[in-house]
């Protein structure tokens, strides 16, 4: 799968607009942006442009790398025990150093030892907490 950029979705509008014009419907530059935006689940081009420029590079991760992060919501540092799958998509399971509680009441807890996710190449789950934050965050740790 390739990196999305901006100047890539750019192209994409060009090439609609021009598209769209062969065939008799004439559309501007900035409607073919905000379609394209949609396209790519993004609620309008700001947003599109917003995502793509603030976009973090994908950690190289491997097998029993040092990694931390946020698992819903919580900090964690542990060790990959577990990686496949392509980079858009990567399945990973890390071993915690230390257990790490998923709730937030006083009266309840669940404490985990080995968290599991699917990564986005940008090291973030696409899944979200409640909240619209990824439900899990990797960084791989410096050696």
């Amino acid at each position: 799968m390739t990196q999305v950029s901006v100047e890539s979705v750019k192209t994409q509008a060009k090439a609609l607009r021009q598209a769209m014009q062969t065939n008799g419907t004439a559309v501007t530059h900035a409607q073919a942006l905000e379609l394209i935006a949609r396209q790519h689940g993004a609620h309008d081009w700001n947003t599109l442009r917003a995502r793509l420029s603030h976009r973090i590079a994908a950690p190289e991760l491997a097998l029993e790398d040092r990694v931390s992060g946020h698992y819903l919501g919580q900090p964690f540092d542990g060790c990959i025990i577990a990686l496949s799958g392509p980079a858009h998509l990567r399945q990973i399971e890390i071993k915690l150093d230390k257990p790490v509680d998923t709730v937030k009441f006083d009266s309840f807890s669940n404490w985990r030892h080995r968290i599991r996710g699917t990564l986005g190449e940008d090291g973030r789950s696409h899944r979200k907490t409640s909240n619209g934050l990824p439900q899990l965050i990797v960084i791989k740790s410096a050696p």
